[in-house]
C-alpha cells in the first residue's frame, strides 16, 4: 500500500468532514442509477452570448468549428433556459438548482453589495465533494465578492478568477459601482490578466488543472467573462470574424472550448466525461450604445439581455459525452440551468438535499436521448432584475404580466403561443381570455409557494 502523505490525509479529511456536515440533509436512497462510474463533469458558461452566436445554432458571421464539432458529436438543446436575462440570478440557479428568487439572488451584484450565496446552500460542488470529486471554479463567479461568499467557501477546492460581475476598467462601470480590480487565486488577490488575454489565460489554467486531476473524478466550472461588453480579444484573434470584436471574442471562446475537449481526448478521458456548454443569458442589445462591436444576435428570438422575451433567457446549449450523449442529437424539450445540479448529482451518485425545495430536475433521459423522454416542467417562471417575476410558460403558451425591473418595462398583459409564434410577435391575450386566467392562476400559485419556501441570502 502506498503511504498517504500529510497533504493527502488533509484532503481526504476535508472531504469526509464536508460529507458529514451535509449528510443529515440528504436523501437516504441513491438516485436512479448507481453513479458508480462517477464521470468527470465540466460546465463551460459564457456571459451574454446570443442564441444565434454559434454556427450550430445558425450563425453566419461567427465561425465556431470546435463547438460545432461538439454539437455534431453530442446534443443541441434548442429550448434550454437561463432563469433570468442577467448574470447573478442564472449563476445562482446553476449552483443551487433553484429559481433565483428562492435563494435571494435575483439581481446582479456589484462592488457596494455585501450579500452573496448563503453558506447553508447545498451547492453542486458540495454535493460532488461527497462523492470524492476534485472541484475547480475558473473565471467569473458573481455570487458575492466578499470572503464569506468565495467559491472556496462553497465547495470548490480551488478558484482562479474574478468574484465580481465584470473584470473591466471603464469609467462607466466605475460610476455604476461595478469597478473592481479584484482577481483571486483561491482567496489571495493576484494581478488582473490583460483584458484581451483573459480567455486564453483562463483556458490555460483550466487545461493545467484537468491534467493535474486526470486520475480522479473531477468537476470543472469554466465561466468565461466574455463576450460581455466591453469585449476584447488578443492580437491573434482580432479581426478574425465577421462579427466585429464581439465575434472575435466568441471565436476565442470557441478555441478555448476546443482546447478543453482536445485535452480530454489527449488524456483518453472523453468517454469518462460529460461537458455542458451554455450562456448565462441572451446577447446584450441595449447596454453599450450603438457600436455594433458589442452586439450579439438572438435571432430568430425577440429581445435580449434584461428582457423576459425569449431572446433574453433562451440559451444556446450543447452537451457532449461520447458513449453517453448520442451524437448529432437535437432536444426540443424544455430544460433549464436549474437541471444541471440534480442531473450532475445523479450522474455522480450523489444525494439531493431533502430539507428544501429544489426547482430543477434530473434530465438524464433527455441528455441520453431516450426516445420517450419529455420535459419534466409543467410550468416555467420567467424572472427579471431584482428577482421580479415577469411571466410564466405552460406548454407552448407564454404569459407576460405587467412588470418593471430596470430596463425591462412591460405595461400590459401579453399571451404568445411559442410553437406558432417563437418570435413573440402576435399577442393573443384578447382572443384567449381563459388561457390568460389559467396562466395567471399558475403564476399566483408559484408566488404563494415561494413565500413559504424562500431561503435567506447570505450577508457579510
Amino acid at each position: 500500500m502506498t503511504p498517504i502523505t500529510r497533504r493527502g490525509f488533509l484532503k481526504r479529511a476535508g472531504a469526509w468532514a464536508l460529507a458529514s456536515a451535509i449528510a443529515p440533509r440528504l436523501a437516504a436512497a441513491e438516485p436512479g442509477g448507481s453513479g458508480a462510474d462517477k464521470p468527470n463533469l465540466v460546465i463551460i458558461l459564457t456571459d451574454d452570448q446570443g442564441y444565434n452566436d454559434l454556427g450550430c445554432f445558425g450563425s453566419r458571421r461567427v465561425n465556431t468549428p470546435a463547438i460545432d464539432r461538439m454539437a455534431a458529436e453530442g446534443m443541441r438543446f434548442t429550448r434550454f433556459y437561463a432563469t433570468a436575462p442577467i448574470c447573478t440570478p442564472t449563476r445562482a440557479s446553476l449552483m443551487t438548482g433553484c429559481y433565483p428568487s428562492r435563494v435571494g439572488l435575483g439581481t446582479p451584484l456589484h462592488t457596494p453589495d455585501r450579500i452573496g450565496l448563503h453558506p447553508d446552500e447545498v451547492t453542486l460542488p458540495k454535493l460532488l465533494k461527497t462523492r470524492g470529486y476534485a472541484t475547480a471554479c475558473i473565471g467569473k463567479w458573481h455570487l458575492g465578492h466578499l470572503p464569506p461568499f468565495y467559491p472556496t467557501r462553497h465547495g470548490f477546492d480551488v478558484y482562479y478568477g474574478t468574484p465580481l460581475g465584470h473584470c473591466f476598467r471603464t469609467d462607466r462601470m466605475r460610476e455604476r459601482g461595478e469597478y473592481s480590480d479584484l482577481f483571486l487565486r483561491n482567496e489571495t488577490k493576484v494581478p488582473f490578466p490583460p483584458n484581451g488575454e483573459l480567455t486564453e489565460n483562463l483556458t490555460a489554467e483550466a487545461v493545467r488543472w484537468i491534467k493535474a486531476h486526470r486520475k480522479e473524478p473531477f468537476f470543472l466550472y469554466l465561466a468565461h467573462p466574455m463576450p460581455h461588453g466591453p469585449v476584447a480579444a488578443s492580437e491573434r484573434f482580432r479581426d478574425t470574424s465577421e462579427g466585429g470584436l464581439y465575434g472575435d471574442a466568441v471565436e476565442t471562446i470557441d478555441w478555448s472550448t476546443g482546447e478543453v475537449l482536445r485535452t480530454l481526448r489527449d488524456l483518453h478521458l472523453e468517454r469518462q466525461t460529460v461537458v455542458l456548454f451554455a450562456s448565462d443569458n441572451g446577447a446584450d442589445r441595449s447596454d453599450w450604445g450603438a457600436d455594433a462591436d458589442w452586439f450579439g444576435s438572438n435571432a430568430p428570438l425577440r429581445g435580449g439581455k434584461h428582457h423576459a422575451w425569449e431572446g433574453g433567457v433562451r440559451s444556446p446549449c450543447v452537451a457532449w459525452g461520447p458513449g453517453r450523449v448520442p451524437a448529432g442529437a437535437v432536444c426540443h424539450e424544455l430544460a433549464t440551468v436549474m437541471d444541471v445540479l440534480p442531473t450532475f448529482a445523479a450522474l455522480a451518485g450523489a444525494h439531493l438535499p431533502t430539507d428544501r425545495v429544489i426547482d430543477g430536475h434530473d434530465i438524464r433521459d433527455l441528455l441520453f436521448g431516450k426516445p420517450t423522454a419529455r420535459s419534466p416542467y409543467d410550468a416555467f417562471v420567467y424572472h427579471v432584475r431584482f428577482g421580479k417575476r415577469a411571466g410564466i410558460r405552460v406548454g407552448d403558451w407564454k404569459l407576460l404580466v405587467p412588470c418593471q425591473a430596470g430596463p425591462w418595462r412591460h405595461r400590459g398583459t401579453a399571451l404568445y403561443n411559442l410553437k406558432s409564434d417563437p418570435g413573440e410577435q402576435q399577442n393573443v391575450a384578447e382572443q384567449q381570455p381563459e388561457k390568460v386566467k389559467e396562466l395567471q392562476a399558475r403564476l399566483a400559485a408559484f408566488e404563494r409557494g415561494l413565500k413559504k419556501t424562500a431561503r435567506p441570502v447570505g450577508k457579510a
